[in-house]
């Protein structure tokens, strides 16, 4: 085996590692965390019973989703997203399993009712019972930073 062949190899591996790590990332602030630091553990983080409905590739403009909402900030700030752009935790963006990017929802927090619109920018949330993963700055319109997790109306635009 050459130098170049185990260099390849190598580099080979790096990638294959650095790939299989960044997949498995948790995607939100600890911020109101319970003692474990994963907000899914915390009593104002359970999922409300029969508020979850499946996100549908076919969803047209008008289409309202309910479901359980986080955000993510802290340590992804800066991050390249999904579609190429930094994560900037103060815009107003969110990440989704299946809308395009540049889809713009209105999302109401049904605990207090506070509306706030973002941008599709990337994907998640990578936990089964949530609908939308917010940035920190519409996490904040919607007043949801202490309870890490709240249910939501997601309306397409």
């Amino acid at each position: 085996m050459t130098v170049q062949q185990a260099l390849g190899i190598a580099a080979l591996a790096a990638l294959i590692i650095f790939n299989s790590a960044c997949g498995s990332a948790v995607r939100y602030s600890s911020a109101g965390a319970g003692s474990s630091g994963e907000l899914g553990n915390t009593a104002s983080a359970r999922e409300p019973s029969g508020d979850t409905e499946e996100t549908k590739d076919d969803v047209s403009s008008g289409s309202t989703l309910r479901g359980i909402a986080s955000y993510y900030a802290d340590k992804f700030h800066g991050r390249l997203t999904a579609n190429g752009e930094r994560f900037d935790q103060n815009k107003l963006t969110a990440a989704h399993r299946t809308l395009p990017f540049g889809t713009r929802v209105r999302v109401r927090n049904l605990r207090n009712d506070k509306v706030v619109v973002v941008r599709i920018n990337d994907r998640g949330p990578f936990v089964d019972n949530r609908i939308i993963d917010l940035s920190r700055a519409a996490a904040e319109a919607l007043e949801m930073i202490r309870d890490g997790v709240v249910p939501v109306e997601v309306t397409l635009l």
